[in-house]
């Protein structure tokens, strides 16, 4: 081999290095800044989010952007190794009460679309979907969140209690498998 195809093997080795180290940078920077991919468990947000579904999660919430009402959020478990996909449903100052199985926000009642088939699957289990509970006045910093299925669901009502915002990871973006089950989030 000349000196001058040495130099020429060396130079490409040398820009597949730096083209895969620079991809690897990206790759986590996207993964632990951005985006991050996210199993959902358990039926707390049927049937928006079944069991098995695999969502992409933006992180930039951190950075920009701001939580609004009806956000699906992937929340820190604090010490335990868990975290919990649920929806925004108060935030800071909002008071939030549950009447005759409807939610009311400052009084207002949400429309909550989202639980339509389960508040099917509730009256015919004769039960309301949403118990009802005494209001609860939202602190700055933090958030008032529900699952989708009222019935199965540890959430502010019930366990969860509020959840500050440095606990929120994320908001649910889309879900990406299974393919059957692809759409927006909300």
């Amino acid at each position: 081999m000349s000196q001058t195809e040495t130099e020429s093997s060396k130079t490409k080795i040398w820009e597949w290095t730096k083209a895969i180290v620079l991809a690897v940078g990206l790759a986590m920077i996207i993964r632990f800044f951005l985006f991050e991919p996210y199993l959902v468990e358990g039926s707390s947000m049927d049937p928006t989010l079944k069991d098995g579904d695999r969502l992409f999660v933006n992180k930039t919430l951190k950075f920009i952007g701001e939580i609004e009402k009806g956000d699906i959020v992937i929340i820190d478990g604090k010490e335990e190794k868990i975290r919990y996909v649920k929806r925004i449903i108060g935030l800071p100052g909002d008071k939030i009460t549950a009447e005759q199985g409807k939610v009311y926000v400052n009084g207002q009642e949400i429309t909550e679309p989202y639980l339509e088939g389960n508040e099917t699957e509730a009256e015919q289990m004769g039960m309301m979907l949403t118990s009802d509970f005494d209001e609860i006045e939202v602190p700055e910093g933090s958030y008032f969140v529900m699952g989708d299925n009222r019935l199965n669901s540890m959430d502010s009502r019930n366990g969860l209690g509020l959840i500050e915002k440095e606990r929120i990871l994320g908001k649910s973006e889309f879900i990406f498998f299974p393919f059957d089950h692809l759409s927006k989030t909300e």
